[in-house]
């Protein structure tokens, strides 16, 4: 699954020296990576187990819903 359309909420964490990427319409779906770059490679890796395990487990899979509204 290479077209990605959820949203990802993508910040460094000092205290794991690290970017990490949430994907909050996903419950508990996040990944890190040393590098910006490396942190999106690896959700997109998360995002595609998160949805297959969903399946298998006859979950209903989030659409995505575009921009989210944060305070």
């Amino acid at each position: 699954m290479n077209n990605i359309k959820y949203a990802l909420i993508i910040f460094w964490s000092e205290s794991d020296e690290a970017f990490i990427v949430e994907v909050p319409e996903l419950a508990g779906c996040k990944a890190d990576g040393e590098t910006y770059e490396e942190a999106i490679a690896n959700v997109k890796l998360v995002i595609n187990d998160w949805i297959e395990t969903a399946l298998a487990l006859g979950r209903n899979i989030p659409k995505p819903k575009g921009k989210l509204m944060y305070a």
